[in-house]
């Protein structure tokens, strides 16, 4: 047994203990950012490809998912595969767009496409505008299974939140994975290999708003409501930061950031108010000067820097 099956073993009791130590709905909350942060991560950390506008994949997912279960009656598993179906459309055309620059170009193209993703959310009739879609029912799974029930929605969102899991981990270390390896280091030398880097970018940025898109889709679900905030900026800022305090290019990191981030908003949300955002800045700011690899790369590197002192 390798060192990632004790990762899933540990990461599986992990969730299965979770709701009876900490407040479920807390808990599910966390698993749709940390799925979000991780399909992020896979775009960022893997690809080197800096988004600022993942924000629309998970907010419009959001909205498709509410109409399809609200406006069509749809089941909640059609609904979540609307939503992710409709964040990887969206996915390839932000990204047939975006990978023809590179850099801080590749950047700003996501947040003015993003942006304009904002203000269509904004003005169709059936997003409900600023007061956003409420009352969006939570459904029975296959006909069969009552998501009201707070424990039924649990074990839903953790199986959803695995398979997502799965499918990164799964694409990272595949060939085509390597190949983004590859790309993130020395595009071209990539491109000298033979290998056609503009394909393995779209791919890798459609997977990634599909994966972020079903994130949204499961965080409307649990909530009942999907708001303009899902498709915010400020958003996309947030996923950035879960991904860089966790440890960017790592499989685990953007779950423990996601887990630190979202667990302190809901924690000083009450206390602080609004000076929530400047704790947020400040925590980045600490994470970039003393924590560059993140938690998650930190630890892994004392782990190596104390391995090798004893092999000494």
């Amino acid at each position: 047994m390798n060192g990632k099956h004790i990762g899933w073993i540990v990461l599986l009791l992990i969730g299965l203990v979770a709701p009876f130590v900490v407040y479920p709905v807390l808990v599910m909350k966390i698993l749709c950012f940390a799925l979000f942060a991780c399909a992020f991560n896979l775009l960022l950390g893997y690809t080197g490809l800096l988004s600022f506008g993942h924000a629309a994949f998970l907010g419009s997912a959001g909205y498709i998912c509410g109409y399809a279960m609200q406006g069509l009656g749809l089941s909640p598993e059609l609904g979540l595969l609307a939503g992710s179906a409709g964040a990887a459309v969206l996915g390839f055309i932000f990204g047939s767009l975006a990978i023809r620059r590179a850099g801080i170009y590749f950047a700003m193209i996501t947040l003015a496409l993003a942006q304009l993703v904002f203000f269509l959310a904004l003005q169709f009739p059936f997003t409900g505008g600023e007061d956003g879609m409420q009352g969006i029912p939570r459904g029975r799974l296959f006909g069969l299974i009552d998501l009201a029930d707070t424990m039924n929605m649990y074990f839903f969102v953790l199986a959803v939140f695995l398979f997502g899991f799965w499918v990164i981990d799964r694409a990272i270390d595949s060939p085509f994975g390597q190949v983004l390896k590859a790309i993130r280091e020395n595009e071209p030398r990539a491109i000298s290999l033979g290998y056609d880097v503009d394909r393995y970018k779209l791919l890798a940025f459609v997977l990634s708003a599909g994966i972020a898109g079903l994130a949204g889709a499961l965080k409307t679900l649990l909530f009942g409501f999907a708001t303009l905030t899902d498709v915010h900026w400020h958003t996309s800022g947030e996923v950035v930061l879960m991904t860089l305090l966790g440890g960017m290019g790592t499989v685990m990191g953007p779950i423990v950031g996601a887990g630190v981030i979202v667990t302190l908003q809901t924690e000083l949300a009450d206390k602080l108010g609004s000076l929530v955002t400047v704790v947020m800045g400040g925590l980045f700011v600490f994470c970039v000067l003393v924590f560059r690899r993140g938690i998650v790369g930190e630890s892994v590197a004392l782990y190596r820097r104390m391995i090798g002192e004893r092999m000494r």
